[in-house]
């Protein structure tokens, strides 16, 4: 039996469910390219992380409304774009309802198993980020051991991987153990969102090691070219042990 998709709007706010009732996604629909979800934010403080030419090819492993896909396809214009939706239904629906660019040059979206894709040999990513859920809020098999080990495999050797993980309690680490033993300990927990999302970053290459004060006026250029606001997320990193002695090092 097909899953409901349950789209509704009210005072401007366009959202999208399944038989959870949770939030997949929304849109704000005088804004349509902003990141209304606080954990959609969060993720992006992965651009913070690398120079952005060294971003050019980026993998999205769920769809819903497609808010990352088009953050990232207006804001980073030297990448392409693949996304990965396992459900045919909910593509048509980011499409019909949530401003889905319609751009094959620069914008890929396969009908597939995130899983499965993954497994695949081909050209490697720069940066991953993991956001799929079924109609119950669970990732399934995108949150196991040997997923996020084919997700380091899939990564360029300066690449970055970003998981949105739901259901972290205090010093739980649940699926994020997973992550730390596929990249060996190279991973960091960003403070828990307010919906009960955690945004975990690994990566691959290079020493990610960046000050505070850093990583406040790459955030400061950041909303000056995308509109979006990294400040009251980095003020929530600096008393967290992952940034001790104010470094952030992966």
């Amino acid at each position: 039996m097909e899953f409901i998709i349950d789209i509704q709007e009210r005072d401007g706010l366009r959202t999208m469910c399944f038989e959870s009732k949770c939030v997949q996604g929304a849109m704000r629909i005088a804004q349509p390219w902003d990141l209304v979800l606080e954990y959609t934010q969060v993720m992006m403080a992965a651009l913070l992380l690398r120079e952005a030419k060294s971003q050019r090819r980026i993998l999205l492993i769920g769809l819903g409304t497609g808010s990352l896909t088009k953050f990232l396809y207006r804001h980073c214009p030297q990448a392409h774009l693949t996304v990965v939706e396992i459900s045919p239904r909910v593509v048509a629906a980011a499409r019909e309802h949530f401003e889905l660019p319609d751009d094959p040059t620069r914008l890929n979206i396969v009908v597939g198993d995130g899983v499965d894709f993954v497994q695949l040999a081909g050209t490697p990513y720069d940066l991953i980020l993991v956001d799929g859920f079924n109609e119950f809020a669970h990732p399934g098999d995108l949150n196991t051991q040997p997923f996020y080990q084919n997700c380091r495999l899939r990564l360029s050797d300066q690449g970055l991987l970003v998981v949105n993980l739901i259901g972290l309690s205090h010093n739980y680490k649940g699926g994020y153990a997973y992550i730390e033993s596929a990249f060996e300990g190279r991973a960091v927990r960003f403070p828990k969102c307010k919906s009960g999302n955690t945004i975990a970053i690994a990566a691959t290459g290079d020493e990610v090691k960046l000050t505070l004060a850093e990583l406040k006026e790459r955030a400061k250029a950041f909303e000056a070219r995308t509109g979006l606001d990294l400040q009251p997320m980095l003020d929530k990193l600096e008393v967290e042990p992952a940034c001790s002695a104010g470094t952030l090092t992966i």
